[in-house]
């Protein structure tokens, strides 16, 4: 048992699936929308690999998005670092060329705390050793350390904020480790 044929949109009759067309299609007559310049292609897209242009005396490096990602090896404000890359707020840079600075931009205060001036002026009154407690000291570190990483064009400031200066000896040290990684 055979269907007859259906027509489609543009009037032409269509045979059902399977069977052989009993005519050629009549040919089209060429209409506005032969004449646009080039069609969009559909499809998936065929991949290329990127290429890399090689500096002379410097070896390749894949852009720092494609490098693998691993453990913070060690963390210096907003930057982390990992074995192959160094994670910042301003981007991803590849460990390998960077150049890491840190400058210490505290300062550390020494004054007389104020029950010492007191102890003083009471004790001064009863005996002349009341003026051993002006010798009371107190040392207050505020500042930070400002760190900078750069890579190329690229560069990322930070600062870290300081307390004493076991911070800041702290900060010292990590940058100095972030440089052991960058070698």
């Amino acid at each position: 048992m055979t269907q007859p044929p259906l027509p489609d949109e543009n009037g032409q009759q269509l045979e059902p699936f399977g069977q052989q067309p009993t005519q050629p299609p009549a040919p089209q007559q060429p209409g506005p929308q032969d004449q646009l310049p080039m069609a969009p292609q559909y499809g998936a897209p065929q991949y290329q690999a990127p290429q890399y242009q090689q500096v002379q005396g410097q070896p390749v490096q894949p852009p720092a998005q494609a490098l693998p990602a691993g453990p913070v090896l060690v963390t210096i404000g907003d930057i982390s670092v990992e074995q192959y890359r160094i994670v910042t707020p301003a981007g991803v840079l590849p460990t390998q060329g960077t150049n890491w600075s840190a400058m210490d931009m505290t300062r550390t205060e020494e004054k007389i705390p104020a029950y010492a001036i007191v102890l003083a002026i009471i004790f001064f009154l009863f005996c002349l050793l009341g003026l051993l407690f002006l010798l009371i000291k107190e040392r207050k570190t505020t500042g930070f350390v400002q760190v900078t990483v750069q890579h190329g064009n690229r560069t990322h400031n930070t600062h870290v904020a300081a307390a004493n200066p076991t911070q800041v000896a702290d900060t010292l040290a990590r940058v100095n480790y972030a440089r052991t990684l960058c070698v």
